[in-house]
């Protein structure tokens, strides 16, 4: 049975992506930027064209990484810190907060490291991530940020996926439509 697919402009650049099932009730088109440096650079272009002006970015692991670090590469080699879902044995001074996801089952945590968390004291931090949706992980790497004494100066994505579309709190590229089991845009 072939896969069905949503076909797509981001940054310019025409995708097809493969839609899964989420539950019984709901598919989502899948958005991987890995391995597409095409995209992640087209994206990340684009999104450094309407970003606030920042000090550092911090985005969520995993799938938020090549767009930070192509941001940061191209905006001049700011640099970029990363929530991760365990904590790493190099990591001190952790600081933790918990996150529900709509593609992870069950509730996750996000752990920053010390020297992460000192460095974004006081500064301008940028938020990024591949997709926004629930904005459950948006919201927790807020709560990280804020922990650590960031100042928050934006929230940004290649995709707003669903509701989050119509949010006024986030710079995105491009809606993603929900969709129904059988792979139809939910409108």
């Amino acid at each position: 049975m072939s896969k069905k697919t949503y076909r797509m402009n981001i940054a310019g650049l025409k995708r097809e992506l493969t839609i899964f099932p989420l539950n019984d009730k709901l598919s989502i088109a899948g958005f991987i930027m890995f391995g597409d440096t095409e995209l992640t650079t087209a994206c990340a272009e684009e999104l450094l064209k309407k970003a606030p002006e920042y000090d550092c970015i911090l985005t969520a692991e995993a799938k938020g990484i090549p767009l930070a670090h192509e941001m940061s590469r191209l905006d001049g080699g700011r640099r970029y810190c990363l929530a991760r879902k365990k904590p790493k044995l190099y990591m001190s001074d952790i600081v933790c907060v918990s996150v529900r996801s709509i593609t992870t089952e069950g509730e996750q945590k996000l752990y920053l490291d010390g020297a992460d968390a000192e460095f974004m004291k006081g500064r301008r931090v940028l938020i990024v991530d591949d997709v926004i949706s629930t904005g459950e992980s948006l919201s927790a790497l807020k709560t990280l940020a804020e922990e650590v004494g960031g100042n928050i100066v934006g929230c940004m994505a290649a995709l707003a996926e669903g509701e989050a579309a119509e949010r006024n709190d986030i710079i995105y590229l491009e809606k993603l439509p929900l969709f129904t089991p059988d792979g139809s845009p939910i409108v």
